[in-house]
């Protein structure tokens, strides 16, 4: 660690100085200054191309980098001036400075922001209320794919709850919570996650932190589970009622939620690095991780759940901590059924695979009723049956920990299409042929259809009375719920 974060770490574990830094950086995203640096970042995106450079000729044939110049000028004075509001970020605000004024002497390429990058490290203060002023060229996941230059004014949600689950039996130290306080137009989309990834580099470093918003989540879930609710007739319970009507409360059951998902990637009987190490494989794979870890999240929070009822000497923390399991279940089953399932188009949409697996695999298990065109659940027995879909996922990762990977492949497709009806045209649901079970992985995935498992006649009506909500959905935050 630099002696500047040392430094930082130390300031912000004094309670005077934690509210001082707050102080500093209220209502920021009103100034001057702030408001200079969205600008120019926003018309710098309008002079780039994909990869994140600059030409030379803007396409009406004026000298761009000219005007680039200008624009980045104003971004690193602007930085400069903001940068006292976040002494926590003075290292990093400190190179970014450095970053755009070595891209634009460079001549505007392909842009490298790999030290600046290096000294942003918002997972050593995980503290909640402090924010965070984050400008790099980048892509917006579920956003924009061009690596242009965003600008970001967040907030971190750090519940004391949360920190004593982090600091007890689901550590996760490169997990943070954020809420939007103001951007640029890459993250005026679905985009939901602020990943060091996406940032235009030199070379790829070891990752040491990654980001999720969870006001977003919270937010779009909220919109959307109210509407389908109302749609599908469905009573809700009091608990999950509630969160529809409060913001806060949804944002940090999702942040519970998150971070036992988050570490489940790399935890349990995995047939190696199922989901992070970049590979091309059949999209339902993908589906399958996703599920799992949300899985596995719904079912710690039953275990804690479980273990904190049976106590009458609670904490307040642990009272919050009990609250938040009974609503993380909800969130799973409702964000799963009600927005992934008809959310994005249907080519090789894993999460939507993966919430109508959720759906079918309830309603063939009798705890999930679509009956006279309304939906209920018989809640006692829901926790059992979201449970046993986590163990078959899990079972089949412990089998196919002997299994090549093409075997394995074949082995989830089997899971899938036990509860799912494939595609009619599916090649995989017919038989591949030995020329392609015999030939490389390549031949598998390329015979997967874009829409191996089609939406049932239940989602496809769903779908079509909920698209404008979900449209609606895109650029929320917590502000606009």
């Amino acid at each position: 660690m630099s002696t500047t974060h040392a430094a930082t770490t130390a300031i912000i574990g004094e309670p005077e100085a934690l509210d001082d830094i707050r102080a500093l950086a209220a209502d920021v995203e009103r100034s001057p200054a702030w408001l200079r640096l969205k600008d120019a970042a926003t018309a710098l995106q309008g002079l780039q191309v994909q990869d994140g450079s600059v030409p030379a000729t803007s396409e009406s044939g004026e000298d761009a980098h000219a005007e680039a110049r200008e624009l980045v000028a104003t971004i690193v004075e602007s930085i400069r001036e903001l940068a006292p509001r976040f002494p926590h970020d003075a290292e990093y605000l400190a190179a970014s400075a450095h970053d755009f004024e070595r891209w634009a002497d460079g001549g505007f390429g392909v842009p490298d922001f790999l030290e600046s990058l290096m000294a942003f490290q918002p997972q050593l203060q995980r503290v909640d209320g402090i924010r965070h002023l984050v400008v790099f060229p980048m892509y917006t996941q579920n956003g924009s794919s061009d690596r242009h230059v965003e600008a970001l004014i967040v907030e971190v949600i750090w519940p004391q709850f949360i920190a004593e689950l982090e600091a007890g039996d689901y550590g996760n130290k490169l997990f943070v919570s954020l809420r939007f306080v103001d951007f640029t137009p890459g993250y005026d989309t679905n985009s939901a996650v602020l990943f060091p990834e996406t940032v235009a580099m030199r070379e790829i470093p070891t990752f040491t932190w990654g980001a999720i918003f969870q006001d977003r989540e919270a937010a779009r879930y909220r919109r959307v589970v109210r509407a389908a609710s109302e749609i599908t007739k469905l009573d809700l319970p009091a608990d999950a009622a509630r969160m529809l009507d409060d913001q806060q409360l949804t944002e940090k059951t999702f942040v519970m939620w998150d971070i036992i998902h988050d570490r489940t990637h790399m935890r349990g009987d995995l047939p190696f690095d199922p989901f992070m190490i970049k590979q091309r494989m059949p999209y339902f794979l993908y589906s399958l991780e996703e599920l799992r870890c949300d899985l596995t999240a719904f079912r710690e929070c039953v275990a804690i759940q479980k273990r904190l009822s049976q106590r009458d000497d609670l904490s307040p923390t642990e009272t919050e901590m009990l609250e938040h399991a009974a609503l993380v279940q909800y969130a799973v089953i409702f964000d799963r059924i009600f927005r992934f399932a008809i959310t994005g188009s249907r080519v090789r949409n894993y999460d939507g695979l993966g919430g109508q697996l959720l759906f079918a695999w309830l309603h063939q298990r009798g705890v999930l009723h679509w009956t006279d065109t309304a939906l209920a659940f018989d809640w006692d027995e829901v926790p059992a049956a979201v449970v046993a879909l986590g163990e078959a996922i899990d079972e089949l990762y412990w089998r196919s920990i002997d299994r090549p990977k093409t075997a394995h492949w074949l082995a989830a497709y089997d899971l899938v299409r036990s509860v799912l009806s494939p595609n009619p045209a599916s090649r995989w649901a017919r038989g591949l042929p030995d020329e392609v079970l015999a030939g490389p992985p390549r031949g598998y995935t390329d015979a997967v259809l874009d829409d191996e498992f089609p939406l049932s006649m239940f989602y496809e009506a769903l779908e079509k009375k909920m698209r404008d909500v979900i449209a609606s959905t895109s650029g929320i935050t917590g502000r606009d719920a």
